[in-house]
């Protein structure tokens, strides 16, 4: 009588080497490691240490020494800080809707189909773009000079006497016009190039109910490119936040106007290297970090809301 002998049991799989998948696992990070580590030099390093200057301030006898948040508590009773951060304020309420708005127009002309020559405009309007702020703002200055330049040519060839327009109640309109001079192409570009990715059925779909053109618009080209407008503002805000060039470069044309405080920037600008009060610098700067990405934060949730 044969005995039935038990099935053999299964051998295991055997298992994959771990060095290969050590290997895999390095993959992915050496892939983003260069980015990370050029991202974490020129980004998150100099953001640290202006943290860590605004931590101590350097006194005449003992050096520096850790005052904690004394620089911040002195910064926000500094009225020179509060008044460059309403200028800018206002700057910024003024300046951007009209940039952008100007841009929009164009975008809308460019799109539209109906503007004879559009390629011609479209490269004219981005051109200012192309300018340096240095370069444009010199221009600007001196054209708008009353003792040389197209102001002073204007009045003597009109007999009329135009205001000053680097006087103090004139120069931050004057800064305006240069920066929506310089920032309405870019802007421009970036409406245009959002327009031009919206789907055509959309438009013989419309033209199939009767819809005029501002309905095309008002109904599709506005929401379909939203996303994109809320980027150019938050663009835009963030530049006016960082207006720096423009005052600093037309200050020699207009000492009486233009103080070392007359935006954030240039007064951290002014306190690092003229006044050598590095760690009150870093203060204001960390403080308008702040601001910044919290106006912009909110710009973004605003835009980006549904309905909105």
């Amino acid at each position: 009588m044969k005995t039935l002998q038990p099935p053999a049991a299964a051998e295991p799989r055997p298992a994959p080497p771990p060095a290969k998948k050590d290997r895999r696992s390095w993959t992915g990070w050496g892939f983003i490691g260069p980015f990370v580590a050029v991202f974490a030099l020129v980004f998150l390093a100099p953001i640290a240490y202006s943290i860590y200057l605004s931590l101590f301030r350097d006194q005449l006898i003992g050096g520096n020494h850790f005052v904690g948040l004394d620089n911040y508590t002195q910064a926000l009773q500094d009225s020179q800080f509060w008044d460059s951060l309403a200028r800018v304020g206002l700057f910024l309420l003024i300046q951007v809707p009209i940039m952008l708005g100007i841009a929009l127009l164009v975008a809308l002309a460019l799109d539209s189909g109906r503007l004879y020559g559009k390629s011609f405009f479209r490269i004219t309007i981005f051109l200012p773009y192309a300018v340096p702020a240095v370069v444009a703002t010199l221009m600007w200055g001196f054209m708008y000079g009353t003792k040389y330049g197209l102001v002073r040519d204007i009045n003597d060839a009109f007999g009329v006497t135009l205001p000053n327009l680097l006087s103090p109640d004139w120069v931050l309109a004057s800064i305006g016009n240069i920066v929506t001079w310089e920032f309405v192409g870019y802007n421009m570009l970036i409406f245009y190039s959002a327009l031009r990715v919206i789907p055509t059925s959309l438009y013989e779909a419309a033209e199939i109910d009767g819809a005029s053109q501002w309905r095309i618009v008002r109904s599709i080209k506005l929401p379909a490119i939203r996303g994109s407008i809320v980027i150019a503002t938050i663009f835009s805000i963030i530049g006016s936040f960082q207006l720096f060039n423009e005052p600093s470069i037309l200050r020699p044309l207009a000492p009486n106007a233009l103080t070392t405080d007359y935006t954030p920037n240039f007064y951290t600008y002014s306190l690092s290297f003229n006044g050598q009060q590095h760690n009150y610098s870093a203060t204001v700067a960390i403080i308008m970090g702040l601001i910044t990405m919290v106006v912009a934060y909110v710009v973004q949730l605003r835009g980006m809301r549904k309905g909105a």
